[in-house]
């Protein structure tokens, strides 16, 4: 059997140390405002460890007041805020790709985890032995940062795994309220979501919620909540409000790049060019091809 190099396998691990970076950060509240803000974007999860304030967390259409150390999972797809009664607040944050935890031999998606469903319950909170346990964990990978080593990203998916973890053993919160004028926050969360999915910058991408039962999957309520909500705010149906964006992003598509029509089709997520031609013609009164000889 041929001997494989050392120096080989170094090489090769030296060449995905960059992809790594761009798919795991970790950080404090002191520094995440200017550190995170290119994390912050589709496709990136991410773990929250409270260490000290008085804060509530809206995730989907609930709220939770957070006045204890707990550990918060949120969800690209779900949009969230924090609102901080106080101002104290201590905070450490970790942002990272599905990608960059499969690097673990993980068979399962991190969307299969109930931490990270839509539905699910984000936040659990901590025994005095589990904060400290957890801040031991973030101290790691923040000072492992700083470092050097190569393999210093494998410590750090392994300390991130050890989190997950850690909460999978967990009782997760259960004292939620419903936030008052609740038509008018979710139909923030559902234009925050609908937002969320654009600008479509690759070819490769697809969008992933297309009807209105989809974005209402994801904040977990009815359909028929969401659509009256959104009404009920914006005057317009939920079914309209994403038309409207996805005419508008293929307009985009279809002045500013040389993609295919089938190609920009498959972007906005129809199966066929034909069903994203029917649509547009609908919509506009002509082809997307007529649209673009017009430019």
């Amino acid at each position: 059997m041929e001997a494989i190099e050392v120096s080989t396998i170094t090489n090769g691990y030296l060449d995905n140390i960059h992809t790594d970076k761009a798919q795991f950060k970790v950080a404090t509240n002191c520094t995440a405002n200017c550190d995170l803000t290119a994390y912050m974007r589709r496709g990136f999860y991410k773990i929250t460890l409270s260490m000290k304030g008085h804060t509530r967390l809206f995730y989907a259409n609930r709220g939770i007041v957070i006045d204890k150390p707990a550990l918060i999972f949120t969800n690209p797809q779900i949009p969230y805020s924090w609102e901080d009664v106080h101002d104290e607040c201590e905070r450490y944050f970790c942002v990272f790709t599905n990608q960059f935890l499969h690097g673990a031999n993980r068979m399962e998606s991190i969307d299969e985890l109930s931490l990270f469903k839509p539905g699910g319950t984000p936040v659990y909170f901590l025994s005095d032995e589990q904060a400290a346990y957890l801040y031991s964990i973030f101290t790691r990978m923040l000072q492992e940062a700083e470092t050097d080593y190569i393999y210093k990203y494998d410590l750090m998916r392994n300390q991130l795994n050890l989190i997950i973890h850690e909460a999978i053993k967990m009782q997760p919160a259960m004292a939620y309220f419903n936030p008052q004028n609740a038509a008018s926050r979710i139909a923030k969360l559902f234009s925050t979501l609908l937002e969320k999915q654009f600008p479509v910058d690759s070819g490769q991408f697809s969008l992933k919620l297309k009807k209105a039962s989809d974005y209402a999957d994801k904040l977990a309520i009815h359909v028929n909540h969401l659509n009256a909500a959104v009404r009920e705010v914006t005057g317009k149906s939920t079914t309209t409000h994403i038309n409207d964006r996805i005419l508008a992003e293929a307009r985009s598509l279809l002045t500013h790049t040389d993609w295919t029509i089938a190609d920009i089709a498959g972007s906005l997520g129809f199966d066929y060019a034909s069903y994203f031609n029917n649509f547009f013609k609908k919509h506009t009164g002509h082809t997307p091809l007529a649209l673009r000889k017009t430019l």
